[in-house]
């Protein structure tokens, strides 16, 4: 799958609306009760980057970035600013934020996860698109330096070590994160008259998995 390594202007994608989706399948049986199964073992997140246009200057950054592109030929980042830090938004990500695994004495390799907890559930995401230079790493509490004892590969969201964490010691990590998404269109409509009335394109963004 092509991808280009580059994040859509976080300028323009403030203000978008979208959110993550879920398949699930549901049978309703004779008796009235209900059989439910997910088709998803993650969810997929949709955005619409054209509600958020103010200005005809921002309607040009997208076409050119659409063009570049090739319409929905290759994905790219995507910054959801409803969610993209290891803690909450008003926080700053701290290397204890989420547990990535646990040394076995042998695995030198960690994959980031953002962990969502509700109602004594939870749900492990897989982050595969960290920003560069945020990501930081503890191994049972103790910070580690990247580049020297720890390394992240921000094209897949791998953490990986030198030499293999000991047994039982917990990984944990903290960092920001973009989506990996393409353009949901093959065609992006505009109008000067009517988007001067307020009349915003739509530009559907879906994300993609890599």
């Amino acid at each position: 799958m092509g991808f280009h390594e580059i994040r859509f202007p976080a300028n323009l994608s403030f203000g978008s609306v979208g959110g993550p989706e879920r398949r699930t399948e549901i049978v309703t049986l004779a008796n009235g009760f209900e059989e439910r199964n997910s088709l998803w073992a993650h969810s997929r997140r949709r955005y619409d980057a054209g509600v958020s246009l103010r200005s005809l200057d921002d309607v040009e950054s997208l076409i050119a970035f659409y063009e570049a592109r090739r319409g929905q030929l290759y994905g790219f980042r995507w910054k959801d600013w409803s969610d993209y830090k290891s803690c909450l938004p008003s926080k700053q990500p701290t290397a204890m934020d989420q547990s990535i695994g646990l040394g076995d004495g042998t695995r030198r390799t960690f994959q980031l996860t953002k962990t969502y907890v509700s109602g004594g559930q939870s749900y492990s995401r897989p982050v595969v698109k960290p920003v560069l230079g945020t990501v930081l790493v503890a191994i049972s509490g103790d910070p580690k330096v990247e580049t020297i004892e720890f390394f992240v590969d921000v094209t897949t969201g791998v953490v990986s070590f030198p030499t293999p964490p000991d047994e039982g010691v917990r990984i944990t990590a903290g960092f920001e994160f973009d989506v990996p998404v393409r353009f949901d269109t093959d065609a992006v409509q505009t109008s000067v008259s009517s988007f001067k009335a307020g009349d915003m394109p739509s530009v559907p963004v879906v994300e993609v998995r890599v």
